[in-house]
C-alpha cells in the first residue's frame, strides 16, 4: 500500500515556551487558518480545543500536552501543544523526545523568561531544530529587538530575524518580510486575508539595514551564500530560504518571526516558516537503538524497514480506556497487528489505531513512518517503552524524567473511597512519570510526590472530578539536597580529662566536589592501626 502522505512533506513539531507566552493561543489560530477548526477557541474563555481537560479550562493554563494534525500548502503538520508551567516540564521532555522540530514562543514584553531557558535546554538536549516566534507584539511595552538580544545573551543562540514588526503596541499592523522583501498587513479579523503592500518609505532604511544584517548572518553559517555574497551576486528569496532551512535543520541558527496570535496577525507567515524551515523526518539523523546483544541498530525513516516506534505518553480515557501514544520511526503498522515490546520483552497486540485531535479521535487502519498516533489494547506498554517488529528486536533509548521534589500525605475520606483511590492513583502514575506513590509503613500513610504544589493540587482535583474519589491531603514537604562546590579541609580535636588516660580524638577531613552523579566516594587515608578497621564503616556512614 502506498503512503498516506509523502514523508518529505511531514512536519512533526511542538510549541514550547514559558507559561502565558501564548502557545495555546498560537495553536488555536493555526488550527483555524488550516481549517482544522471552524471557530477560534480562547484560553481565557475556556473554549480552547487543545486545553480540553476541566482543570485546564478552569485555570486557563495547559496541564497536559495535546496532539493534533493539520494541513498547510500540501504539507501535514503534526502538532503537540505543551504546558509552560515548570511543574509539568515532563510533558515538554517527552514531547521533544519524539519530535523533529519546535516553535519557541516568546512574550514580546517579558522576552526570555525562566521556563524559556528550561525548554531551550531540553530542546538542545534532543538537538531539536527551532523557530522563534515573538508573540504579543500588540502589548504595551512590546520590544522586538530587545527580545532578540535576550535570545543571544541568555540562550547563547544565533537568532536570524527574517521579519521586522510593522509598528508595535497598539500600532502593530503586520510584518515586513526580509526574505521576500514585502510588507504583509492584517486588519486582525480572522476571516480576512493578508494584504501585500510595498515597504513603507518611513521604514525603508531600517528594512534595508535589517535585510543586510540577515544576509551577513546567513553568510557566516552557509558557505554557498558566503561565496555569492563576496562575489556580489544577487541573492534570490529562494536561495535565502534554502540556506535558512539548512541552518535551522543543522541547529546552527534559529529564524525569528513576530506577530500577535490574539489579534490574528502573523499566523499565516508562521505556518509558511514551519513548512519552509523545520525538518521532515527525512532531514534529521536516523534514530539508533540496540539489538538484544547490545549491537547498534539504525532505524531509517522508511516504510519498507522493520517497524520501530517509541511510546511517549499514556492516557486513561474514561470513554475508550487506556490510550498509548507513540511515534513511528521506521516501517508501518496496521490495526490488529502483533508487536514486540523490547523493553518488557513481551508480545502485545495493537488494537484500534487513532489519529488524535486533542481529546477527539479519528480511527485509521494503518500508521506509517513519521506518524504520531494513539492506540488501544497495549496493557504492558508505558512511557519510554520501545515497540518493534517481533522478528526484528530493537531497543531505543528511553525517556529520562526528573525526580519529584515535593511530597504530601493523602488518605481517602471514606472507606468507600479506599479501593477507588488505589486504582485511580495507579492510573495517574501510569500517565505521569514524575508522579510517584509510596506507602510509608512507619506512619501508615500513603505519600504522593510530584514536581510542585500545583502539580499535586491538579492530581488531587482530578481524583475528585475524574475518578470520583474524595481525599484528604496533608501539608506539603519539600525534599532539599545540598552538595559542595569547592574543595574544603577541616580539622577538629576532642580532649576530655576524666581521670586515668582520659579521652582524645583528632579528625582531619577533606571534602572536594566529584563528577555530577557519581555520589559519595569515601577515601580512608589512615596509616597503621590508629583506629580499628571495624570502626571505619561507621565513620563513612557519618
Amino acid at each position: 500500500m502506498s503512503r498516506s502522505f509523502p514523508l518529505e512533506d511531514i512536519r512533526n513539531m511542538a510549541f514550547i515556551a514559558h507559561i502565558d507566552a501564548g502557545k495555546t493561543t498560537v495553536t488555536e489560530r493555526i488550527l483555524f487558518y488550516t481549517h482544522r477548526t471552524y471557530k477560534i477557541g480562547e484560553t481565557h474563555e475556556g473554549t480552547a480545543v487543545m486545553d480540553w481537560m476541566e482543570e485546564e479550562k478552569a485555570r486557563g493554563i495547559t496541564i497536559s500536552s495535546a496532539a493534533t494534525t493539520c494541513y498547510w500548502k500540501d504539507h501535514r503538520i503534526n502538532i503537540i501543544d505543551t504546558p509552560g508551567h515548570v511543574d509539568f516540564t515532563a510533558e515538554v521532555e517527552r514531547s521533544l523526545r519524539v519530535l523533529d522540530g519546535g516553535v519557541v514562543v516568546f512574550d514580546a514584553v517579558a522576552g526570555v523568561e525562566a521556563q524559556s531557558e528550561t525548554v531551550w535546554r531540553q530542546a538542545n538536549k534532543y538537538r531539536v531544530p527551532r523557530i522563534c516566534f515573538i508573540n504579543k507584539m500588540d502589548r504595551m511595552g512590546a520590544n522586538f529587538q530587545r527580545t532578540v538580544k535576550m535570545i543571544v545573551d541568555r540562550l547563547k543562540a544565533k537568532p536570524i530575524p527574517v521579519q521586522l514588526p510593522l509598528g508595535s503596541e497598539e500600532k502593530f499592523r503586520g510584518v515586513l518580510d526580509l526574505v521576500e522583501e514585502k510588507a504583509w498587513i492584517s486588519d486582525g479579523k480572522p476571516e480576512s486575508s493578508l494584504v501585500e503592500e510595498a515597504i513603507p518609505d518611513s521604514m525603508m532604511e531600517q528594512f534595508q539595514a535589517a535585510r543586510q544584517e540577515m544576509i551577513e548572518k546567513i553568510a557566516e553559517l552557509d558557505d554557498e551564500i558566503l561565496e555569492a555574497y563576496l562575489e556580489g551576486k544577487p541573492l534570490s528569496s529562494e536561495d535565502l530560504r534554502k540556506a535558512i532551512r539548512k541552518i535551522t535543520v543543522s541547529n546552527t541558527g534559529v529564524p525569528v518571526l513576530c506577530g500577535t496570535a490574539l489579534r490574528n496577525k502573523g499566523m499565516e507567515r508562521l505556518l509558511d516558516a514551519i513548512v519552509d524551515y523545520l525538518p521532515s523526518p527525512l532531514d534529521v539523523p536516523p534514530v539508533n537503538g540496540e539489538d538484544f546483544v547490545g549491537n547498534k541498530v539504525e532505524c531509517p525513516p522508511d516504510d519498507d524497514s522493520p517497524f520501530t516506534a517509541l511510546a511517549f505518553k499514556v492516557v486513561s480515557d474514561p470513554f475508550v480506556g487506556r490510550l498509548v501514544y507513540f511515534r513511528v520511526y521506521s516501517g508501518k503498522i496496521e490495526a490488529g497487528a502483533q508487536v514486540y515490546n523490547s523493553t518488557t520483552q513481551k508480545k502485545e497486540r495493537i488494537g484500534r489505531l487513532l489519529l488524535m485531535h486533542a481529546n477527539r479521535r479519528e480511527e485509521i487502519n494503518e500508521a506509517d513512518t513519521g506518524a504520531i498516533i494513539a492506540t488501544l489494547g497495549l496493557k504492558s506498554t508505558f512511557t519510554g517503552h520501545t515497540l518493534c517488529d517481533p522478528s526484528h528486536s530493537v531497543l531505543l533509548e528511553s525517556i529520562k524524567f526528573p525526580e519529584p521534589v515535593i511530597t504530601v500525605s493523602i488518605e481517602p475520606k471514606t472507606t468507600v473511597d479506599q479501593d477507588k483511590m488505589g486504582i485511580a492513583l495507579q492510573k495517574l502514575t501510569e500517565e505521569d512519570p514524575t508522579f510517584k506513590v509510596v506507602y510509608d509503613h512507619e506512619t501508615g500513610e500513603t505519600v504522593i510526590s510530584g514536581m510542585g504544589e500545583l502539580h499535586l493540587e491538579v492530581i488531587v482535583n482530578r481524583l475528585l472530578s475524574e475518578f470520583k474519589v474524595g481525599a484528604k491531603v496533608g501539608r506539603p514537604r519539600v525534599a532539599y539536597k545540598e552538595t559542595i562546590t569547592q574543595p574544603s579541609r577541616a580539622e577538629g580535636k576532642f580532649v576530655r580529662q576524666s581521670g586515668g588516660h582520659g579521652q582524645y580524638g583528632h579528625v582531619c577531613l577533606e571534602l572536594e566536589p566529584g563528577e555530577s552523579g557519581t555520589g559519595l566516594v569515601f577515601v580512608n587515608n589512615l596509616k597503621g592501626t590508629a583506629i580499628p578497621r571495624n570502626y571505619i564503616p561507621a565513620i563513612e556512614d557519618g
